[in-house]
């Protein structure tokens, strides 16, 4: 189990250094440069640095019941009708969602981290772990950070040293 842990430890210290670099990358670039977009079908870089804080406050709060009060009432940064966030706020947000993220990883134990919510999509219910939870947010976070390092980098900016 001790393995398991210095696993999981350096799993969490490499995700905190790409959010990082992702936070690096953002914080510089005007209003003009967070609404670039890979195609006019695609999240601009803004709405998809949004679109992670929201999603790792939403799943937290939302499905896990963590967070307090002010946490668990703010709008979803990337729902329709939201306003646009300059790089300071995305920065930010980042940063408070990780807090957030991060202080119930180094609470949670192994059996915490089994722990099932019931969650309905689609019609359907589904029941998720805590784990599993994690693991959908870290690969959220790879895929979206990847659109953001895609996009800047497509548009001669600097993209994430990853």
């Amino acid at each position: 189990m001790a393995e398991d842990s210095r696993t999981l430890d350096t799993i969490y210290e490499n995700w905190k250094l790409y959010q990082d670099h992702l936070k690096n990358a953002i914080a510089p670039l005007t209003d003009e440069q967070l609404a670039l977009r890979a195609a006019p079908n695609l999240r601009s870089i803004g709405e998809n640095a949004a679109h992670i804080m929201g999603a790792r406050i939403g799943w937290f709060t939302r499905l896990l019941g963590e967070g307090d009060d002010e946490l668990k009432s703010m709008p979803r940064w990337d729902a329709p009708g939201q306003p646009t966030r300059t790089a300071i706020e995305l920065v930010a947000g980042l940063d408070l969602s990780w807090k957030l993220m991060a202080g119930c990883l180094a609470r949670w134990n192994a059996e915490d981290m089994q722990q099932t919510f019931m969650r309905e999509r689609d019609g359907k219910t589904y029941e998720l772990s805590r784990s599993w939870v994690i693991w959908h947010l870290l690969e959220h976070d790879l895929h979206h950070g990847g659109e953001i390092s895609l996009t800047l980098g497509m548009h001669g900016l600097e993209a994430p040293d990853i």
